[in-house]
C-alpha cells in the first residue's frame, strides 16, 4: 500500500506506474469534480444547464473564435484556466498507466482528442498490466526525489523559481476568485497571501534550510510582483492595490515565517511534495467553499456632524438641494475616490427624489421621511461606482467597482442649538461584500466620513453666508 504522502507526491513526477483501479478511481472522481465546477462557471456566464455533451461543444454551436461575444470569451478563458490542474493529473496518470500496460507513451496524445479520449480512458481502465503490478506503484522514497531535477540548488536560481511559480499561482487563484466565482472574500485576502508566502518559502528551501531574512524576502516578493502585474495589465488601479497591500503583505510575511519554522524543523524528504501539493489543493477548495457558504454582508453605519451658525430653517434649504461644491483639494478625492458635486431634488415631501451628483455618477435617493426642518431621510435606489481607478490606463473596470459597495440609505438630522445655531448630522447606512469585513470597513468608514464632511462643510458655509446676508440686508 502507498502511504498518503507518497500518493500525493507521485503527482509531481511521471516515472513509475499506476494500477487500473487507481487510474479509474482518480479519473471518475476528477471528472465529477471538474463537471460540477464547469456547471458553476457555465451558470455564471452563459447557461442555466450544462450537460456532458458540452465538453465537445462548450458554446452549443460551431466554433467561431473570431466572432465570440465578451461573455463567450470569458467563459472559454475560465474553462481553460480551471482545466489546467486536471489536465496535469490526467496526463500524469495516463503516462504511468501506459507504462504499466507496456503501451507506447505517445498514445497519451489521445487524451486530448475529443470523442476518442472517452473510449481511450475506458480501455486503459480495463487493459491488463504487462507484468504483475507491484505493491508500490512508484519508486520508493529515499531513492526518488521527484522535484530534485526541477528545483535548482543555486541560491539565486531557487529564489527566481520560487517567485515566478508563486506569482503564477497567485494570478490563477485571483482570476478564479474574481472572474469565475465573483468573490472578494476571506480566501482572496487571507488564504491566498498567506499560502503564497508559505509556498514561496517552502519551494525556496526545498534543498536546504534558508535564513529567516531570506525566507521573509522571498515571501513578500510574489505579492509585490502580482500587484505590479495587476496594475500593468489594467486589472486593478493604484488605490485598491494600496488598500489591499497592508493585509496582503502582513499575511505573506506570516506565511513566510511559518515556512521558515517548517523548513528549519520539520522539512523531510517524505513531506516536501505532499505539503506543496496540499497548499495547491487548499486554495481552490477554499474559494469554492466560501462561495458555497454565501456569507451575508454585514450592515455598517457612519455618522458625521458639524455645528452651524444659522437656524435650522436656513440650513434645511441647503440640505435638500445644495449648489455645486468647489473642486476638491483632498488627495483622496483627487486620486479617484468618488466625491459629491451637488444635490438636486424633484418635488417635495415623502416620495420626492433627491439626486446627489458624484464624480462617478448620481445617487438616486427617494425621500422616505420629510420632517421640515428637523429630519430628511431617504433610501438609495441607484449607486454609482465608488471610485475611478488611478492607473496608467484611461479606464479600469475592476469587478469590485460594481455591486460590491452598496449604500442603503442616509439621513440629515437638524438639531436646534441655543443662540440660533444648528447641529447638522449626516448618516449613511451601507453594505459591502468584501472580507474581512472589518478590515475593509476601516477604509470605507474613513472615505464615507470624508464625503460627509465635504457636504456638511459646504452646507455650513452656504447657510452661514446666507444668514449673514440676511442680517446685513435691511427688511423693506
Amino acid at each position: 500500500m502507498l502511504e498518503p504522502s507518497d500518493s500525493i507526491a507521485s503527482l509531481w513526477r511521471f516515472d513509475g506506474t499506476v494500477s487500473r483501479q487507481t487510474y479509474a478511481l482518480v479519473g471518475f472522481i476528477g471528472f465529477a469534480i471538474k463537471h460540477n465546477i464547469d456547471r458553476v462557471i457555465a451558470h455564471k456566464y452563459l447557461y442555466n444547464s450544462y450537460g456532458l455533451f458540452n465538453y465537445w461543444a462548450p458554446l452549443n454551436k460551431a466554433a467561431r473564435l473570431t466572432h465570440l461575444s465578451y461573455a463567450e470569451e470569458q467563459f472559454l478563458f475560465t474553462l481553460v484556466l480551471v482545466s489546467l490542474p486536471f489536465i496535469w493529473v490526467g496526463v500524469n496518470l495516463t503516462v504511468r498507466r501506459l507504462r504499466a500496460a507496456a503501451l507506447p507513451l505517445w498514445l497519451v496524445c489521445l487524451f486530448f482528442i475529443p470523442f476518442v479520449n472517452v473510449p481511450f480512458f475506458l480501455a486503459l481502465c480495463l487493459f491488463p498490466p504487462k507484468h504483475k503490478e507491484p505493491a508500490n506503484e512508484a519508486a520508493p522514497w529515499p531513492h526518488v526525489r521527484p522535484l530534485d531535477k526541477f528545483i535548482p540548488r543555486d541560491m539565486l536560481a531557487s529564489i527566481m523559481l520560487s517567485i515566478v511559480v508563486t506569482t503564477i499561482i497567485g494570478l490563477v487563484c485571483l482570476s478564479l476568485s474574481t472572474l469565475v466565482i465573483g468573490s472578494y472574500g476571506w480566501s482572496l485576502f487571507i488564504a491566498l497571501p498567506f499560502c503564497m508566502g508559505l509556498f514561496a518559502v517552502l519551494l525556496h528551501s526545498y534543498h536546504q534550510p534558508r535564513s529567516l531574512e531570506a525566507c521573509l524576502q522571498v515571501s513578500v516578493m510574489p505579492i509585490v510582483i502580482l500587484g505590479a502585474l495587476l496594475l500593468a495589465v489594467a486589472i486593478e488601479g493604484i488605490i485598491c492595490l494600496l488598500m489591499a497591500a497592508p493585509i496582503a503583505m502582513f499575511l505573506a510575511l506570516l506565511g513566510g515565517s511559518i515556512g521558515y519554522i517548517i523548513q528549519a524543523r520539520h522539512w523531510g524528504a517524505r513531506n516536501k511534495p505532499a505539503m506543496l501539493t496540499a497548499i495547491l489543493l487548499v486554495l481552490p477548495s477554499a474559494f469554492f467553499g466560501e462561495h458555497a457558504i454565501a456569507l451575508k454582508p454585514p450592515d455598517f453605519v457612519v455618522h458625521s456632524s458639524v455645528e452651524i451658525n444659522a437656524p435650522p430653517e436656513a440650513v434645511w434649504h441647503q440640505v435638500i438641494a445644495f449648489s455645486e461644491i468647489p473642486p476638491p483639494q483632498e488627495l483622496l478625492f483627487r486620486a479617484g475616490v468618488a466625491y459629491p458635486i451637488r444635490a438636486e431634488i424633484s418635488g417635495s415631501g415623502v416620495g420626492a427624489t433627491r439626486l446627489c451628483i458624484f464624480s462617478t455618477g448620481p445617487f438616486e435617493e427617494p425621500i422616505t421621511v420629510w420632517d421640515e426642518p428637523r429630519l430628511l431621510k431617504f433610501s438609495v435606489s441607484k449607486n454609482p461606482a465608488p471610485l475611478n481607478e488611478l492607473s496608467p490606463y484611461k479606464n479600469i473596470h475592476a469587478p469590485h467597482l460594481h455591486g460590491y459597495f452598496i449604500s442603503r440609505g442616509g439621513q440629515f438630522l437638524l438639531t436646534a442649538l441655543p443662540g440660533g445655531r444648528t447641529r447638522l448630522e449626516g448618516t449613511t447606512w451601507y453594505q459591502h461584500t468584501m472580507w474581512p469585513a472589518t478590515y475593509w470597513s476601516w477604509w470605507s468608514n474613513y472615505v464615507i466620513h470624508r464625503i460627509h464632511m465635504r457636504v456638511l462643510n459646504h452646507i455650513r458655509d452656504r447657510a452661514e453666508s446666507q444668514a449673514l446676508q440676511a442680517v446685513a440686508t435691511p427688511a423693506d
